[in-house]
């Protein structure tokens, strides 16, 4: 919608206070932020043109999200919801966001992972309406003129993506905008970041999935992937164009190919207040249950050793976390890499290895293990040489599904009292082992999470629970906190600062259940308290501003912090409109 049709009035927190109508009559329906359907009361039909566009009852927000639960309901399938909920944001946000909000832990699973992926691959041929910024080598000299369109919006927030390393499904071409859509409304959902305040941009160069070039539907920019210097190039054009339209806007990076997502997310991290969420949220997500776990099991983190199956972009990801966790409570960085190992596809990563430059951060020394020297070591060999404790699955591969057998099981339970085993790769269908199985395996010791929804497990009486380790626990509270602390970089330390909030948030009760995460049900609460962890360690490090409202100078900085970040939460609540 046009620039001039509307605009937002803010409170002294950045809060929308209200929303300021320039246009009247039919068209008033079109603005997805302004449409409250038959919500309009009778005093907004007659300011703004609609008394007779309507019928005459007046609905409330709740009587509306009660049709609309039914209408979804109602679908065929998942993807079908996924496509009913999609096209009802397109036409009015706030009803949207109250009925994903009426059930957040059922709606994530449509708007989100697993739904989204399939989406994904149907983009081109489900698209309705145009959502975002589609960025390709056509357009992106244009880029800083483009994103000044959605200046009146005052973003706060982009998930960008490159679209070539969707998690299990690889490059999707210009389908991947669909996962920031989705990772937006967590945003929204988590943060209460307002929806008007967020965009999704695809950074379309190109794609090497010959499926989608031959498909006469494809929408994206039909052409191999840019490689090398032209990548580095189109990339560059863009973050110069964001930087100077949104300098105070947080830039997500997503789903990035592992050869290109670490190049990134540190290369411009001097100029942008930026992060990846595969790489940081998704390690920030595995150490707040591996920390859950050393609740559970009253042992140090410093105790445990730790084998991470798949060094790809998550697996290193949750490396980095893991490492800066034990730096943190006392350990050098040279003892803390000694505690941790990474297998690729071709074994454990060691300074002989012929690899990535990302990966050789956790290189292990043959020198210090001279078994690694034998190349044809199975993964259960691997786990009792190593006394590995602590085991992490983020493959992500057709090729390693159950790849942690009960061999590999038993041998890290050999290694402690209590293992824990971690099958991260998602969907279900690529999952290194599952839940009731290792259970069953470990006589119930295990303490497990996964990255796909599982239901209770009962085994013998027994009743298990495994949680979702998503990453919607952390990414959220990321955000929020960076803007309300109004940091000018994005630190790791904000990542374990994250990881100890998540952790904190599992109750006891949880805890004597096995529990390593809360549920994602809880995502509002568990993001408040990431969000006040966040903004607290980027005052403690000095790349924050300064609280200066008036109201909280009689309070001390964390209780000033807590009570920003609340009243900077946007609610799905239809807001007073103005006619103007």
């Amino acid at each position: 919608m046009g620039t001039n049709q509307y605009r937002f009035k803010y409170d002294e927190y950045g809060n929308t206070r209200e929303i300021l109508v320039y246009d009247s009559g039919p068209p008033v329906h079109g603005i997805s932020f302004v449409n409250k359907g038959t919500a309009f009361n009778k005093k907004e039909r007659e300011m703004l043109g609609l008394e007779a566009v309507l019928p005459p009852s007046v609905r409330s927000l709740d009587s509306q999200v009660e049709a609309t639960i039914t209408k979804v309901a109602a679908r065929e399938d998942d993807v079908d919801k996924f496509r009913f909920i999609r096209e009802l944001f397109d036409r009015n946000v706030t009803l949207a966001h109250a009925v994903i909000q009426s059930d957040i832990e059922k709606y994530i699973g449509i708007i989100y992972s697993p739904t989204v992926e399939t989406a994904v691959q149907q983009y081109s041929s489900m698209f309705r309406q145009a959502n975002g910024i589609h960025f390709y080598p056509g357009n992106i000299n244009n880029a800083e003129d483009i994103l000044r369109r959605y200046s009146h919006r005052d973003i706060r927030i982009a998930v960008v993506t490159d679209n070539q390393g969707v998690l299990g499904i690889g490059d999707q071409g210009v389908g991947g905008i669909a996962i920031c859509l989705g990772k937006l409304m967590l945003y929204t959902q988590g943060a209460g970041i307002a929806p008007w305040h967020c965009l999704p941009i695809s950074l379309d160069v190109g794609t090497d999935n010959k499926a989608l070039l031959d498909d006469n539907d494809y929408l994206g920019w039909r052409h191999e992937r840019l490689q090398g210097e032209e990548y580095l190039q189109f990339i560059g054009r863009f973050v110069r164009a964001f930087r100077n339209v949104f300098p105070q806007a947080i830039c997500q990076w997503e789903d990035f190919s592992k050869q290109n997502a670490y190049s990134t997310r540190d290369a411009f991290a001097d100029e942008l207040i930026s992060f990846n969420d595969d790489i940081q949220g998704t390690g920030a997500t595995v150490l707040s249950a591996i920390l859950t776990a050393m609740k559970i099991k009253k042992e140090k983190l410093q105790d445990q050793v730790f084998l991470i199956h798949g060094a790809g972009t998550c697996g290193i990801g949750v490396a980095e976390l893991i490492e800066l966790a034990l730096v943190e409570e006392g350990m050098s960085e040279t003892e803390a890499k000694r505690r941790i190992f990474a297998l690729d596809s071709k074994g454990v990563v060691t300074d002989k290895s012929d690899c990535d430059l990302y990966k050789r951060r956790y290189a292990t020394q043959i020198m210090e293990h001279p078994w690694l020297q034998n190349e044809s070591l199975s993964l259960d060999e691997i786990i009792h040489h190593s006394g590995a404790t602590v085991l992490v699955g983020t493959s992500g591969q057709g090729g390693c599904v159950g790849c942690f057998t009960q061999e590999v099981v038993e041998a890290a339970a050999k290694n402690t009292s209590r293992p824990v085993i971690l099958p991260l790769s998602n969907p279900e269908s690529v999952i290194e082992a599952k839940p009731a199985d290792i259970y069953t395996w470990t006589n119930g010791k295990a303490l497990v999470s996964t990255g796909s929804p599982f239901d209770v497990t009962n085994i013998d009486g027994r009743v298990y629970n495994t949680r979702l380790a998503s990453n919607a626990l952390v990414f959220p509270g990321i955000g929020l906190g960076v803007l309300a602390s109004g940091a000018r970089e994005v630190l790791p330390s904000f990542f374990t600062a994250a990881a100890r909030a998540v952790s904190e948030f599992v109750h006891k009760e949880d805890m004597a259940r096995g529990c390593l995460v809360p549920r994602v049900a809880e995502i509002k609460e568990v993001s408040l308290k990431v969000a006040l962890n966040v903004a607290m360690t980027a005052v403690e490090k000095g790349v924050s501003r300064p609280c200066v409202f008036s109201d909280f100078q009689h309070e001390n900085d964390e209780q000033r912090m807590k009570k920003l970040i609340r009243k900077m939460r946007w609610e799905p609540d239809y807001l007073p409109l103005v006619a103007m």
